[in-house]
């Protein structure tokens, strides 16, 4: 489709904001593949979340943002786990599964990789399809928390930690009750890189009580 003479390159209001949004263009020239990846750079330089060494699950990994920026502070001696539904470009040092975590066969592949059958952390910015609907998009997003805390009661060490995305909203006291019956110490967490019209917040769980 051709452009008029004298028609802007992007007239989508939504189109205009992102490509002048200054994350966009720090991780373009910074070459990281999304802004999220300023999400978790920001929470891990507060909060020292990943070790050399360690071995961690992303979730929702796509298009491989966060994955880059875990998989140089783990190291080669590290070992990450990219997951998602959607296909994902090679990124050195990551094990990239294509699959829904909440399947058996995703959860076999998982323990298959890991050295160990255990992580140190599972970290989500899984985010469901949204409607544009509170009252349908908040339960969605509050299931995928859930499902989450159940892949951490399988997979997670004993001390591990898990970073995972959420809404503000209904379900979200309560959640974050359970996820302090699990966690010796839990918080929240709004990186400078979340968007301030976004209702997404961080919840950070460190010190895992295995059940």
């Amino acid at each position: 489709m051709s452009c008029k003479p004298g028609k802007k390159k992007f007239s989508n209001p939504w189109m205009q904001r992102h490509v002048q949004d200054p994350y966009v263009q720090k991780s373009v020239k910074e070459g990281y593949r999304s802004r999220a990846s300023f999400k978790i750079l920001q929470i891990h330089e507060k909060d020292k979340l990943f070790k050399h060494g360690q071995s961690v699950i992303d979730l929702g990994a796509a298009p491989g943002g966060w994955s880059q920026v875990i998989s140089k502070v783990v190291g080669p001696t590290g070992h990450v786990i990219a997951i998602d539904r959607l296909p994902m470009d090679p990124i050195l040092g990551v094990h990239i599964i294509e699959g829904d975590f909440l399947t058996e066969e995703t959860l076999n592949a998982i323990i298959a990789i890991s050295p160990t059958g255990k992580v140190d952390w599972i970290v989500s910015d899984l985010s469901p399809n949204l409607s544009g609907l509170s009252a349908i998009d908040q339960p969605r997003m509050m299931a995928l928390a859930e499902a989450t805390l159940e892949l951490a009661d399988t997979l997670l060490k004993p001390k591990g930690g898990v970073l995972l995305k959420v809404f503000q909203g209904t379900g979200f006291s309560e959640f974050h009750r359970t996820l302090q019956q699990r966690f010796d110490k839990v918080q929240t967490r709004k990186p400078d890189a979340s968007r301030d019209e976004s209702r997404e917040i961080y919840l950070l769980g460190r010190g895992f009580r295995a059940m």
